[in-house]
């Protein structure tokens, strides 16, 4: 059976929309220029963009705009997500709800790095309410799909971020769109929201601080691949063989191991690029040595990375992560199989920060899980090891 929202044809339908007026935090430097043009209203475009998007200006929580910025804003939805709940974790980070204007809620996650060379912050953020991808194994799988977030509440939830815990500013800012939510499936919204957080005018991100994530939608791969502004991709495999994919991963019975890969060889990588190629490991289910040696045939040939996420386990999912001897162990056959294959990207094991707070990989959900029909089955902020001689180095723990 496949995906409910992928036709026979291979087309995906849209995920429903809220209708609203248009939002201010959505709106570029040339749409407010064009907006004071036909309101007449005099001052810089340029300058309200700096005031609305830039958290560092603001006061009380809210941009400080003038009068005339004010008649230009009317009739536009300033309404930021409200930070409803907050659950720090022992290792820093904090899970985050927020509420949307109509009521719905979404999660994102605060991950400082303070002891670094560089100290940076990353956001894990949502891109929609609930998923239609049914994965088995992530907690927001078993909500279903509500609807996309606009893409004033994807650049929202962001600010609302930054204004609560910081960072003030882009330049100490890393986003992973691994949230709830197929980013892909929400393209236009995710799209438009990059631009935004990206124009230097205002929270100025540079795309490769953005990494988007995705279970797989193959026929989005190419839209992807042709914006104007292009964050980094990562992809979730999950599983080497299709009988197991589509298991775990429905969207693999429309598009297949195969057809993921020919997407990924035919995408137009810039110079330094790679897609990380994430793994989660699922005790008993994808992680045998026989995976081992498959995943590293499929990493072959791909200007990839590989991320291996021991399973968050949560209590919506029956799968079990694998004990840590035997993640290590996966980890080194992996690293031996990739080796004799001359991959020449970096395998990292990632160490899932706001476990003990569900805030970690695969554990944001909101609300009671969706009742699945008989016989149905239903989400890096990493660290880049070291590239020797054109091998991957030893597996490295990152986030």
């Amino acid at each position: 059976m496949r995906l409910t929202i992928v036709a026979d044809d291979g087309s995906v339908s849209p995920a429903p929309e809220r209708l609203a007026s248009p939002s201010a935090w959505s709106l570029r430097p040339d749409d407010l220029a064009e907006r004071a043009r036909s309101a007449g209203v005099g001052g810089s475009a340029a300058h309200l963009f700096r005031q609305l998007q830039r958290v560092s200006t603001w006061r009380s929580g809210q941009p400080d705009v003038g009068r005339e910025a004010r008649r230009l804003l009317d009739g536009l939805d300033r309404s930021l997500p409200a930070i409803v709940d907050e659950a720090p974790s022992a290792d820093g980070s904090v899970r985050m709800v927020l509420r949307t204007v109509d009521g719905h809620h979404i999660e994102a996650v605060h991950m400082p790095r303070p002891h670094v060379g560089t100290p940076r912050t990353t956001f894990c953020i949502s891109s929609q309410v609930g998923c239609a991808m049914g994965c088995t194994f992530c907690a927001t799988g078993t909500m279903g799909i509500v609807r996309n977030l606009s893409a004033g509440e994807i650049v929202g939830q962001v600010l609302a971020l930054m204004a609560a815990k910081g960072p003030a500013t882009g330049h100490q800012l890393n986003l992973v769109f691994m949230g709830m939510g197929e980013p892909l499936h929400n393209l236009d919204n995710v799209a438009r929201a990059v631009e935004v957080l990206c124009d230097e005018r205002g929270v100025g991100l540079s795309p490769r601080r953005i990494t988007v994530s995705t279970s797989g939608l193959v026929p989005a791969l190419a839209r992807f691949a042709a914006l104007p502004v292009r964050p980094l991709l990562s992809v979730s495999i999950n599983a080497t063989t299709d009988e197991t994919r589509s298991r775990v991963m429905p969207v693999n019975r429309s598009f297949n191991l195969a057809a993921l890969k020919a997407a990924l060889r035919a995408f137009p990588f810039r110079r330094g690029e790679k897609v990380l190629l994430a793994y989660v490991l699922l005790r008993g289910e994808n992680d045998a040595v026989e995976d081992v040696l498959r995943l590293a045939e499929f990493a072959a040939g791909l200007h990839a990375n590989v991320n291996l996420i021991p399973l968050n386990e949560h209590e919506r999912s029956t799968h079990r992560a694998p004990d840590d001897d035997w993640v290590a162990t996966f980890s080194r056959h992996l690293y031996d199989a990739l080796a004799a294959r001359d991959f020449r990207g970096v395998l990292t094991v990632r160490n899932n920060r706001g476990r003990d707070a569900r805030g970690a990989c695969g554990q944001l959900v909101q609300g009671e899980p969706r009742r699945r029909r008989t016989g149905t089955t239903p989400g890096d902020d990493s660290d880049a090891g070291r590239v020797v001689d054109g091998a991957p180095g030893p597996p490295h723990r990152s986030r």
